[in-house]
């Protein structure tokens, strides 16, 4: 039975799957799902997922969630090439520490921005307070500096001279902001050449295909949101700007 994703590449960690996924040719079919139009609350996902987040693995009559479990079990089952978790215990670590850093660093701050200049705005019909945007621009300034000198350092890669795992998911993440208009990598030559390398590794055509629709800002912006799921994630983003 072929292995199954359910995916939004809208979101970094699904982006990080597929990009992996295809980059390795592990044969797998997408299960698209929007989650801007709340096609995660649907009864097809709660049969797979209960906890209604994505990306979700499918693999016969077995269920993985969380982005990083994925990952890792893929390439454990599909024994891709040892450069993406490698078997050396202290580039492995590195790897292990990045993805642990990244959750409560990078990954926030980088989403916040997209969700203050453009989900929330399309939710509640209104901008947010420009304190609000310029407080995550700070947070993801900090996160980014120590990106560069804890891990990055004078590296071509986070854990040396070939992409791993932790590279990949630094990526996704920071080309988040871009789908608010806001380039991170901009004055940032040293992270800017590292990008570079990471979609040289991947591939630019699947790395440009992997993020077509976060690049494109004027479809992000236009889409609609149904009343009802508006009505049912109004006190959650309220809630976010408090």
């Amino acid at each position: 039975m072929v292995l199954e994703l359910y995916l939004d590449l809208l979101s970094q960690p699904c982006r990080a799957v597929y990009i992996f996924a295809k980059k390795n040719n592990i044969p797998f079919k997408v299960k698209s799902i929007e989650m801007l139009k709340g096609q995660q609350f649907s009864e097809e996902i709660n049969k797979v997922n209960i906890l209604r987040k994505v990306p979700v693995l499918k693999d016969g009559d077995y269920t993985l969630e969380e982005s990083t479990a994925i990952l890792l079990y893929l390439t454990r089952k599909y024994n891709t090439p040892s450069h993406w978790y490698p078997p050396d215990m202290k580039k492995r670590g590195r790897v292990d520490e990045y993805l642990a850093w990244q959750h409560s660093t990078i990954r926030p701050s980088a989403s916040k921005i997209l969700w203050l200049k453009v989900v929330i705005p399309l939710f509640l019909g209104h901008q947010v307070p420009p304190e609000k945007l310029q407080d995550a621009i700070e947070d993801l300034t900090i996160s980014l500096r120590k990106l560069d000198e804890k891990f990055l350092q004078d590296k071509a890669f986070i854990v040396g001279n070939e992409i791993s795992l932790a590279d990949l998911v630094a990526v996704v993440e920071l080309m988040q902001p871009l789908g608010a208009g806001w380039d991170v990598f901009e004055g940032h030559p040293k992270l800017l050449e590292w990008r570079r390398r990471v979609e040289s590794a991947v591939g630019k055509e699947l790395f440009i295909e992997a993020h077509g629709r976060i690049l494109n800002t004027s479809e992000l912006k236009n889409i609609r949101i149904d009343a009802p799921l508006q009505a049912q994630m109004k006190p959650m983003l309220l809630k976010m700007l408090k």
